[in-house]
Formats: C-alpha cells, structure tokens, sequence
C-alpha cells in the first residue's frame, strides 16, 4: 500500500481500529496507524494534509459511524 491507496487504507483501518471513531481521531495517531499496516510500503514523509484528510473521510464512509 501507497499513500495514494486511500481506500484500501480506509479499509485496513477499520479492521485493524475498529472499536476507534474515525471521525474523532488526531491527524499524528492516523499517520502513525497508517505506516503501521501491514502491506503499507511508501515512504512516511510523504503524507500530507489533505492525503490524511482523505483517508480519515473514507474511512468515516467505510466504519458506517
């Protein structure tokens, strides 16, 4: 997985976190979750706002909360 793989981020997050809210979660806990899937391969400073911002939204869509 890439940063760039927003959906299939958003659909690891929600079987890996999913007693977690997304919509409550902090941009440095969400990175950090992030480059610690398993599969994920690109490099963590890559990440911006905006990508993060995008993961959290389709994870928000992927959790049904």
């Amino acid at each position: 997985m890439k940063w760039v793989d927003i959906q299939e981020i958003a659909m690891a997050l929600t079987e890996t976190h999913p007693e977690i809210d997304p919509q409550y979660v902090r941009f440095t806990d969400l990175h950090r979750w992030v480059t610690e899937l398993a599969g994920f391969a690109d490099d963590p400073q890559r990440s911006s706002e905006k990508i993060l911002e995008a993961i959290q939204a389709a994870w928000i869509e992927d959790s049904d909360y």
